[in-house]
């Protein structure tokens, strides 16, 4: 039962795992920019989120309706005046220009809201609904002769709206990009930015769209953190990290490989802090992270170029 409980709590996790490293691929594969400030972007979501529950008392998860075409802008304006001038460059600069911009929004943050750590509490942050819970067994004279089953299953409730708020934004996202001629557009520029131009397609605004969908995305995942995470202006920094590992894990600009890579991410990380230590779960995602890519370099469905 420990372990489906783990199991169980992995996959409520790494869908929002997954959510942060669909927005990176999505830039990767219609830009091939790496983009290093794509924690930094989730962390303004955090803060977004944060400030209007703060100023208005809108729930989280209803605040996305507001937080979500804010930070797309957000993202469309960083691509038009910043990204969109390195798309040529050596990635190098491409990667500074992205760290530089990632320092602005982190430092911008500190000197408005200072370092301090802020947290955001909801009615429901500490609650969870129990699974396959039992009652007493109670005879005719009222007397328990078997107790309740303590094995039950929990699942958090934050993590379970989170989770159910990732599916329906990912499912929403593969129908866009499969069903309708921008999304098909986004693709087709995502595959080869030449031959998508040479058919008519406006290159520059898939981008700016790719950009700001990555944006926003990222932005969302902070948002359904935000409940459960320590907000400041760092946090980004090691959620940067574990995006480019989820993305790398699934294969660069393959968005089910992102899906599937963040889900494996979280079940790791959860399955080994309960079996090896709390400490090391980091450290287990990064060794199955090498063993993964020591037999397929390119990710688990990533295309080799031999």
């Amino acid at each position: 039962m420990l372990l489906l409980q783990s199991i169980l709590s992995g996959v409520l996790v790494g869908g929002v795992y997954a959510l942060i490293g669909v927005g990176l691929t999505m830039i990767f594969g219609v830009m091939r920019v790496i983009n290093f400030a794509h924690g930094d972007l989730l962390m303004m979501g955090m803060y977004l989120t944060w400030l209007i529950f703060t100023a208005f008392g809108i729930d989280p998860y209803l605040s996305l309706v507001i937080s979500a075409p804010i930070l797309f802008l957000w993202g469309a304006f960083l691509q038009k005046v910043f990204i969109n001038r390195v798309l040529g460059a050596l990635p190098q600069n491409q990667i500074l220009l992205t760290i530089g911009l990632g320092l602005i929004m982190s430092n911008a943050m500190m000197l408005i809201f200072t370092s301090d750590y802020r947290i955001l509490t909801t009615s429901y942050s500490s609650s969870s609904v129990k699974l396959f819970e039992t009652a007493p067994t109670v005879d005719a004279m009222g007397v328990v002769t078997a107790a309740a089953d303590t094995s039950s299953l929990s699942i958090s409730l934050p993590l379970l709206y989170s989770f159910l708020v990732t599916a329906g934004i990912t499912a929403a996202l593969f129908w866009f990009l499969a069903k309708t001629d921008t999304g098909q557009a986004i693709r087709a520029t995502a595959q080869d930015r030449d031959a998508a131009q040479l058919m008519g397609i406006n290159v520059k605004r898939m981008s700016v769209l790719a950009f700001g969908l990555g944006t926003a995305l990222a932005g969302i995942a902070g948002a359904l953190l935000a409940p459960t995470y320590y907000i400041f202006p760092q946090v980004g920094g090691p959620f940067t990290l574990k995006a480019f590992v989820v993305v790398v894990l699934g294969g660069m600009g393959s968005i089910v490989g992102a899906t599937l890579g963040g889900v494996l991410i979280g079940v790791t990380e959860s399955v080994s802090a309960v079996y090896v230590a709390s400490g090391l779960k980091e450290l287990v995602v990064y060794v199955l992270f090498l063993l993964i890519l020591l037999f397929r370099p390119a990710g688990l469905l990533g295309k080799s170029k031999t």
